[in-house]
């Protein structure tokens, strides 16, 4: 009886054994497959993380790249307008100095005009009626012109200065021994009546010839620098009307005596123009 007790004690330990393992098992294969889930989690986390990561860094990537793209324009940018801060500065150097020249020029005009105007006040004052009637004076584009009729100049068809002629060209002579800045442009004008003389082959002749003994009276009875003078001729072929009258033909047979600016005065003028170029 004992030993069947015995028995029996020693089947239930092992039945209790048998319980406790197999528990412990169950609980070894729960914890197993909690672990695993937990590994496969942060493996997948891991490799979300990764992917994030590359991602960040080809955003950072192209972000430096658009950055340096950036800076670069920029520098061009300024370059550029650090480029047209000069140009303008020069733009505005060249204007001011344009306009300083502007003013030059008009002060210059403004002086011109003035002397003109006293110059042909005071010759249309020493000329009596009866020579203003054959003598006519203007001033034209900063230029004086005194037109004197030929019959009162020459002897008819001739270019031998008359004894009429000496009177007023005494008064123009003064004038233009007064104003020594100035030089003086003799020219002669026909009308388009072709010429019949042995020594005058045609209106060209006639008209320089008559400008020649012009410009040698002055000279020789009224001591003009002939370095002053200059004689032309332009034939008919600068006509005031038409030549179709008689009257029309006398106007257009004259003499101007154009009294000008040096022209060293106006190369002065030209050499003080501001260089474009600067």
């Amino acid at each position: 009886m004992q030993k069947k007790i015995v028995i029996a004690f020693a089947a239930a330990c092992v039945l209790m054994s048998s319980c406790a393992s197999k528990k412990a098992l169950e609980g070894c294969q729960n914890e197993n497959k909690e672990l695993t889930r937990n590994y496969q989690d942060a493996k997948e986390q891991l490799a979300a993380s990764k992917a994030r990561v590359t991602s960040l860094e080809e955003q950072l990537a192209q972000q430096k790249q658009s950055y340096e793209a950036l800076q670069q324009a920029l520098d061009k940018s300024l370059t550029a307008s650090n480029q047209t801060t000069v140009n303008i500065s020069k733009l505005v150097d060249q204007i001011n100095e344009s306009n300083q020249y502007i003013r030059h020029l008009v002060e210059v005009k403004s002086k011109s005009d003035s002397l003109n105007m006293v110059l042909t006040n005071n010759l249309t004052r020493s000329l009596s009626r009866e020579e203003l009637s054959e003598v006519d004076v203007q001033v034209l584009k900063g230029v004086v012109y005194i037109s004197l009729a030929d019959n009162m100049l020459y002897q008819s068809g001739s270019y031998e200065i008359n004894s009429r002629a000496a009177e007023t060209l005494s008064k123009i002579a003064k004038i233009i021994m007064d104003y020594k800045d100035y030089d003086v442009l003799v020219e002669g004008n026909t009308d388009n009546v072709p010429i019949s003389r042995t020594n005058i082959r045609n209106n060209w002749d006639l008209s320089c010839l008559r400008a020649s003994s012009v410009v040698q009276y002055l000279q020789t009875n009224y001591g003009v620098d002939p370095k002053r003078l200059t004689a032309g001729g332009r034939g008919e072929y600068n006509p005031l009307t038409d030549n179709n009258t008689e009257a029309g033909k006398q106007r257009n047979r004259r003499t101007q005596i154009i009294i000008t600016p040096k022209l060293d005065q106006f190369m002065d003028l030209i050499d003080a123009a501001p260089d474009s170029e600067k």
